[in-house]
């Protein structure tokens, strides 16, 4: 291990907040009325970072916010033409430089699905891409899965460092922080203290235990021919997602799914366009404005969100798959639906 930084729990909020004065700080709190889920949200003096378990939703809405502006617009009269208009249109907002502290390896893993969609295309996406330069990603080691987790099962593991800026290792009175970036060595100096030898060899011991993990049980890497093959088996379909609601619950807090929509809120002769999720799992989705719907029934939407997962998007980008195992989907679902379960009877009776 080089470049390693060693801060006690004690010292943590108080060094969070230092940071907070020069960029933002994302951690995972509890939230909500009852505070019973764990977002990620900025770090304010007094919160209690919660490190001990997954958090319910990922933190992608920190590069991919729910809802954003993306412009303002405003129509300007020609005077000297009453007939015609112009569009003003306001520059993108200054984005400031962000941390986010405590994400999982399989958070950090979700970002280089985001990254291959939003930046290595034909067109980057400016937004994302700002937020994606200015942003330092500080994953922690990944010491309790549970068992809705499976990111072995897609390639990953709980000691996967891809993707991370910075590496934090949990010891036993506080945390052995790694730069593996550019952007990691410039804000390690602010974290504590360098590592002494007994806290680099406990950081050690901890890592190689976090790397001998498997997490889930069985393999759903290339599944992309028994789900072509399934394809047209509608029966398969119909009963494998009979009981789902489609009320999106695990596209909205999986770290790889990305849809969304484009609306214009106007008032008068000036208004805003705006970006905001959206679910696969929708019926509306994929309605078209002649009133037909590609994708009406439900398995239609399901085997789609599946397909996309382990077969287009693997077979678009060189095997990757746009699943990361971190089992929100699985874990938040109100019904129990298991994507680990539908994939395995794909690949068990792919010659059904």
């Amino acid at each position: 291990m080089t470049e390693c930084y060693y801060i006690s729990q004690n010292e943590l909020p108080a060094v969070l907040e230092t940071v907070s004065g020069l960029m933002d700080v994302w951690v995972p709190l509890k939230t909500g009325t009852h505070k019973t889920a764990i977002e990620f949200a900025p770090f304010t003096p007094g919160c209690r970072p919660i490190f001990d378990r997954q958090s319910t939703s990922s933190p992608k809405s920190v590069l991919f916010p729910q809802s954003e502006t993306l412009f303002k617009f405003r129509y300007l009269k020609d005077e000297s033409d009453p007939t015609r208009q112009t569009v003003a249109l306001t520059d993108l907002e200054e984005i400031r430089p962000a941390l986010v502290f405590g994400l999982r390896p399989c958070d950090a893993r979700g970002f280089l699905v985001f990254d291959k969609v939003f930046l290595d295309g034909i067109a980057k996406d400016p937004y994302y891409a700002k937020r994606r330069e200015k942003t330092v990603l500080a994953t922690l080691a990944c010491k309790t899965p549970d068992s809705a987790c499976f990111c072995s099962s897609v390639g990953s593991g709980p000691g996967d460092r891809q993707n991370s800026d910075l590496w934090i290792i949990p010891i036993d009175d506080g945390f052995v922080i790694e730069a593996l970036t550019e952007k990691g060595r410039e804000v390690l100096p602010r974290f504590g203290k360098p590592a002494g030898e007994s806290q680099i060899k406990q950081a050690e011991k901890v890592q190689k235990h976090i790397d001998g993990l498997t997490v889930g049980k069985a393999d759903l890497t290339g599944a992309g021919s028994e789900f072509t093959r399934r394809f047209t088996d509608t029966e398969f379909w119909r009963d494998q997602v009979s009981k789902c609601l489609s009320c999106g619950m695990c596209t909205f807090n999986c770290p790889t799914c990305y849809c969304f929509n484009i609306t214009d809120d106007a008032h008068g002769l000036e208004g805003e366009r705006l970006r905001s999720w959206d679910s696969c799992m929708f019926n509306h989705y994929t309605r078209e404005a002649s009133g037909h719907n590609p994708r009406p029934e439900k398995y239609e939407r399901f085997r789609n969100r599946v397909g996309h997962k382990f077969s287009y998007f693997p077979e678009r980008y060189d095997g990757m798959m746009a699943c990361c195992g971190c089992g929100r989907c699985i874990r938040n679902c109100p019904v129990s639906m298991d994507i680990r379960q539908i994939v395995r009877s794909l690949k068990e009776n792919a010659d059904v």
